[in-house]
């Protein structure tokens, strides 16, 4: 049997008489019904949401969350938000789970079954596996006197007045309050949990969040022999081979007691050039800027990243807590290792 066609093609006169304003009125329509959907929700965050909260601090296990269709795709981003703020959770697809994925629950478990209606078949027949295992249900539904909800010690209600579908037919409304009361759920627990940046970053190592969260200036610092380095007594000629060779733009000037007092960056250089004086003649210190700014080797390189772009400057002199040079940190590498704001 062949497939029916689906006609999609817009009439040649709706085309001509396309509308802005028309189109402006239904797009901000279908934002004010779901921004009411969401409003009607806040009033639904009272003790049972409090219940399920607690349910899943103290469940010794993961959260299994399970929806058919669009239910189904809103749990999926609801389990990625648990697991990268603290919550180990995995998504059961309905019918997968009759066919032997139905191994991955465990008793320890909870259980969060979403569905519009309440009713979903597939849902429904797995709620007698649930309880053969004995393990608690939270029903995230649109009909509280449903099937699931009969069946679950918990229930969330995120039923919603009206779709912005015209047809009441697409999931709008009601997979944004879901979606919300997932979002709920999971920023409660994580604040619960006392969840920091740094548990997020090390949920997220590969990425930006993590990098901007993780890594640190000494990671990413020149030191030992590749700081550019002189004394405040050498030339300027022999300060400038420094520079070349060390290839960061600039070197780090230090007194007697190896203490840092200035840098020489090429900007220096090119401000000297405009001076009538003798250059053969200058020392690092004739050259040198006082009170560069500086890092320690323990803050995050996106601090440094952030000094640098407050202050104009392309690298930093990194110092130990005598103020004494341990390296020097350049902006393009801290590009290079995906640390520019986004």
């Amino acid at each position: 049997m062949t497939e029916p066609e689906i006609n999609v093609t817009i009439d040649k006169h709706i085309l001509e008489n396309l509308d802005n304003d028309d189109i402006i009125r239904r797009g901000k329509r279908v934002v004010e019904i779901e921004s009411n959907a969401i409003q009607t929700l806040v009033g639904r965050i009272d003790v049972s949401f409090a219940r399920a909260v607690v349910a899943i601090l103290r469940c010794k296990g993961r959260v299994v969350i399970t929806g058919m269709g669009k239910s189904g795709i809103v749990g999926k981003k609801i389990v990625a938000t648990m697991n990268s703020t603290g919550t180990p959770a995995i998504y059961l697809h309905p019918s997968d789970a009759v066919h032997g994925d139905m191994g991955m629950v465990r008793g320890e478990d909870i259980i969060i079954c979403i569905s519009k209606s309440g009713n979903t078949e597939e849902i429904v027949n797995l709620l007698p596996l649930f309880h053969r295992i004995e393990v608690p249900i939270i029903a995230m539904v649109g009909n509280t006197r449903s099937k699931i909800a009969q069946h679950a010690e918990i229930t969330l209600d995120m039923s919603v007045d009206q779709e912005a579908c015209t047809l009441d037919l697409a999931p709008t409304s009601s997979t944004t309050a879901a979606l919300v009361l997932g979002d709920a759920l999971c920023v409660t627990l994580l604040e619960k949990r006392n969840f920091t940046k740094e548990d997020f970053a090390n949920f997220h190592p590969g990425g930006h969040i993590g990098k901007r969260l993780l890594l640190k200036v000494r990671e990413m610092m020149a030191q030992g022999e590749s700081i550019p380095l002189v004394t405040e007594s050498v030339s300027l000629k022999d300060a400038i081979i420094e520079m070349t060779t060390k290839r960061l733009g600039a070197t780090c000037v230090t007194n007697e007691e190896g203490a840092l007092s200035g840098i020489i960056t090429d900007g220096d250089l090119r401000r000297l050039l405009g001076r009538t004086f003798n250059i053969n003649s200058l020392t690092a210190f004739d050259a040198m800027s006082k009170n560069p700014k500086t890092i320690g080797p323990g803050a995050l390189a996106a601090t440094a990243m952030q000094q640098m772009e407050m202050f104009n400057i392309t690298q930093l002199i990194v110092v130990d807590d005598y103020n004494k040079p341990v390296g020097m940190i350049h902006l393009h590498d801290l590009v290079k290792a995906g640390l520019a704001q986004r």
